[in-house]
């Protein structure tokens, strides 16, 4: 016998379209002659606010998750973490392949191509958020007897940039390991970073989420920064004062590649036939204020024992370059340098994807978004 209130799912019509939350508009296409390519900027404006939930029904899943991993990152000896982590990651495989593989199957060949092994990349970015997760377990129980190896590539260029006196932005690509690993490597190189983060910046959106599940990733990533400004979209002017005001001290600010927080993001296309969306406040700080800007990517090359922290070369755009001027002087927006920016990003993202597309936490997409799309830009990831 089967109940008819059960063949409708619950969960059905409880959390509304991003068309439904977000009114987005085509601001403008913006050309780059010398790449034979164009960037297309979108405007997105929150239309209509979803309610805080108190508890959602994956916060205790990821709770319990959590406790194991505490307890694994305490008992078990390095070598089995990781083993453990893709144990984990099979439990609710069958239900992750419906629900999710087809539209990373479509993301990853529209970048990768028809060639790539779609399947097996999938399982191994399931392990891999495990892996993430584990991450923050092993620094709060595990670090009295785990010294992972990080590789930090590009610190020459990010040091010269400073003796210029106007700061620097770093723009993190989400890679699983960026989040904690990214912070830790720049840390030990003696770089202290301010973060800009979003208010639920870790692994729930729930209120719970927020002052529980999330509370272990914070207090982690606090022990390698020098400070966090958490981005609020009604707070975006005195946000961005206190941005300047850091690029004007000669600080390093961290931005993660997140679309959703700001009120305008990039598009533009990557590898074979793919789109990729981009946050352009990076790009925005960087034309205005003089600063330096460096894209950087963190990879996991053995889980748990070594990892590689790319700072790329400075992204100097070869077109639309502005002029100097004093620290104090915000310029006008110089789309064309934006784009110019955009652009060499999308290339360093496109070369960190080929070493290890199964830690990139959000996803691609095969077409063009268009004004008002129903559904968001694939991926899971933010900050």
């Amino acid at each position: 016998m089967r109940l008819a209130w059960l063949g409708k799912s619950r969960k059905a019509n409880r959390k509304p379209s991003s068309a439904a939350i977000y009114h987005t508009e085509i601001i403008a296409d913006v050309p780059v002659p010398e790449r034979g390519e164009s960037v297309r900027f979108f405007s997105r404006k929150l239309v209509r606010p979803g309610k805080l939930r108190g508890f959602s029904n994956g916060d205790l899943r990821e709770s319990l998750i959590f406790c194991f991993y505490l307890g694994v990152a305490a008992v078990l000896p390095v070598a089995w973490w990781a083993p453990v982590c893709r144990w984990v990651s099979t439990l609710r495989r069958k239900r992750h392949l419906r629900k999710e593989f087809d539209g990373y199957d479509v993301a990853m060949k529209s970048v990768l191509g028809d060639g790539v092994d779609t399947r097996g990349l999938f399982y191994g970015h399931r392990a891999a958020a495990h892996r993430r997760w584990f991450l923050v377990a092993a620094h709060l129980v595990g670090g009295w007897r785990w010294s992972p190896a990080i590789r930090l590539e590009g610190l020459d260029g990010l040091q010269t940039a400073l003796l210029r006196g106007r700061g620097a932005i770093i723009w993190c690509d989400q890679f699983t390991a960026q989040t904690i690993m990214g912070k830790r490597a720049l840390f030990e190189a003696g770089i202290e970073a301010c973060q800009i983060s979003v208010n639920f910046h870790g692994f729930s959106e729930s209120r719970f989420g927020l002052h529980v599940l999330n509370r272990p990733l914070f207090k982690v990533e606090d022990r390698f920064l020098k400070g966090r400004i958490i981005f609020e979209r009604a707070d975006a002017y005195q946000v961005t004062a206190r941005i300047q005001k850091l690029l004007k001290e000669n600080a390093v600010i961290l931005m993660t590649n997140t679309t959703h927080a700001g009120s305008s993001f990039a598009e533009a296309g990557i590898g074979e036939h793919g789109w990729t969306q981009l946050a352009s406040a990076p790009a925005n700080f960087a034309a205005r204020a003089g600063a330096a800007l460096f894209a950087m990517s963190t990879l996991e090359t053995v889980p748990f024992r070594e990892y590689r922290a790319i700072v790329s070369t400075e992204l100097q755009p070869a077109s639309g370059q502005a002029e100097p001027r004093p620290v104090r002087e915000m310029a006008a927006k110089n789309p064309v340098l934006q784009a110019g920016y955009i652009l060499l990003k999308r290339d360093h993202l496109l070369e960190a994807l080929k070493l290890c597309p199964e830690q990139m936490m959000v996803w691609f997409s095969a077409n063009r978004l268009a004004e008002d799309p129903e559904e968001p830009p694939a991926g899971n990831g933010a900050d």
